[in-house]
């Protein structure tokens, strides 16, 4: 069976999150690869809020995951927040639907209700395990006949609806996986009706994937157990079973099913450290899916262009930090300087790093002199720090390698006093790099003597742009402040 799409198909997908948190990276990349198969193949990408969930959904948490798309640059056609032609799009708001055919499989003999208690079902599955059968409901409430049903609900008494399983093997295609078989005898009649009547997923899933027309599935591996069910409910209900495709899960380095013991896992919490949305899109598309090619930086439209669910690949996908932290930092570099300068200061202001009028033309000096060193946004303050407060000097920093503290010493008041000689001309990084090496050769000091103290007593860290470049923004006062601070360090 072939997985190339016709683009003249009536191809519909949807995003369906719960409501219940933050956006997940794997709920981001769910949409993004539902995003590029809809619109590589000229179809339609809806947004569903599925938010049965009562007692964990929130606005507040909807409104959070829409801008959470948002931001990544993920647009759909329909939605909430825009409507469409099979609205409403928050479950919620679709009980009636859901009541309609709820009362249609039940006339078919396909559901029924269940008024077993809690404490009765429990006595069941312990009967069960204790000989070695696997928990399933009997289905004792299938023989209740429909007078008296009515009776018992008359009277008031709690009750689900569920599922009246046919025994059979279940059969479907997966787009990634391939031929899936299932039994349904491992299942049992499932609910698919709350007690207070409320659908689970299960059966509102399917609902509004045949009310919205969807065509393709595109949903987490960790959804595949459901797809038998489902399979079965679009056949009670008469309806065309749309094509599936299961993702791989997201693994952390471990090869553990990635979790927040990993770190990071919201696009938020990546959003306040100061990653892209472009290279977050970029690392979540080649999470499971790769071009074919040895191309590692993309722009949407390009992964548009190029997605196709046959490159899906079927094992987990490992989410590498580093790789991601990569892909940032090649993004930040590919900043024109304004647009990287505006980025950075707010989180400059909110880290309380700049005086309070800072010289713009100084600012924009020392940005884009950053720029190609930064990995993320956020780190930014912690790089540029040193230019506009005096650094805390750690005196054991100062000594290079294979040096000691009095040989160091007696170098730093060497390049003192060569400095005080120099006009305030020569402070350009050219200028000075060229009066620099003259002098060790003069000297006879090899520059890492010379330079390792040097650039440790301007900026307090062991790494740093060119040393030369950062004299030239501080300044010969500055810089000989700050090596007679380095100086007393020494003594």
């Amino acid at each position: 069976m072939t997985n190339t799409f016709d683009k003249k198909e009536n191809i519909r997908v949807r995003m369906a999150p719960s409501p219940t948190g933050v956006l997940h990276v794997g709920t981001a990349r769910t949409a993004l690869f539902n995003y590029l198969f809809a619109k590589h193949t000229g179809g339609t990408f809806i947004l569903r809020i599925e938010d049965t969930d009562r007692s964990r959904s929130t606005i507040d948490s909807e409104k959070e995951i829409i801008a959470g798309l948002k931001w990544l640059g993920i647009s759909w056609d329909e939605g909430p927040d825009i409507g469409g032609p099979f609205g409403p799009y928050r479950q919620m708001e679709r009980l009636d639907i859901y009541q309609r055919y709820t009362v249609k499989l039940l006339e078919k003999g396909r559901a029924y209700p269940c008024f077993c208690t809690e404490e009765e079902l429990q006595k069941e599955r312990e009967e069960q395990m204790k000989k070695g059968i696997a928990p399933r409901y009997s289905g004792k409430c299938k023989t209740i006949d429909s007078d008296q049903a009515k009776m018992f609900t008359r009277d008031g008494r709690s009750h689900v609806v569920r599922f009246a399983m046919p025994s059979k093997k279940v059969l479907f295609h997966d787009l990634i996986r391939g031929d899936v078989e299932f039994d349904s005898a491992l299942f049992g009649d499932f609910v698919m009706i709350k007690s207070d009547g409320i659908p689970l997923f299960i059966l509102s899933n399917v609902i509004d994937d045949i009310e919205m027309k969807i065509s393709h599935v595109i949903r987490g591996e960790d959804h595949i157990s459901n797809t038998p069910k489902q399979v079965l409910l679009y056949e009670a209900l008469g309806a065309a079973v749309p094509q599936f495709a299961h993702l791989p899960i997201l693994l952390g380095t471990d090869r553990s099913k990635l979790s927040k013991r990993h770190g990071t896992t919201s696009i938020d919490d990546y959003q306040k450290q100061g990653f892209l949305p472009h290279a977050i899109i970029n690392f979540i598309a080649l999470l499971g899916w790769n071009p074919g090619t040895d191309q590692e930086i993309f722009t949407l439209d390009e992964l548009v262009k190029q997605f196709t669910i046959e490159r899906v690949q079927k094992s987990g996908a490992i989410f590498n930090i580093e790789k991601l932290e990569w892909l940032n930092g090649q993004y930040i570099r590919a900043m024109s300087p304004d647009a990287f300068v505006e980025a950075c200061l707010p989180l400059l202001k909110e880290a309380g790093v700049l005086p309070s009028k800072p010289d713009e033309a100084m600012l924009k000096k020392i940005l884009i002199l950053e720029q190609s060193r930064v990995k993320t946004l956020s780190e930014i303050s912690q790089f540029v720090d040193f230019y506009f407060k005096e650094p805390v000097i750690d005196p054991t920093m100062l000594i290079p390698k294979k040096g000691d503290k009095d040989t160091t010493r007696a170098t730093m008041t060497k390049s003192v006093g060569f400095l005080e000689g120099l006009d305030d001309e020569a402070f350009h990084a050219e200028k000075l790099k060229e009066a620099w090496y003259a002098f060790c050769e003069k000297e006879g000091l090899k520059p890492i003597q010379v330079l390792w103290p040097l650039r440790v007593a301007l900026t307090g860290k062991q790494t740093s742009p060119g040393v030369f470049e950062i004299m030239e923004i501080l300044g010969k006062k500055e810089i000989l402040k700050r090596l007679q601070t380095a100086l007393i360090a020494l003594a």
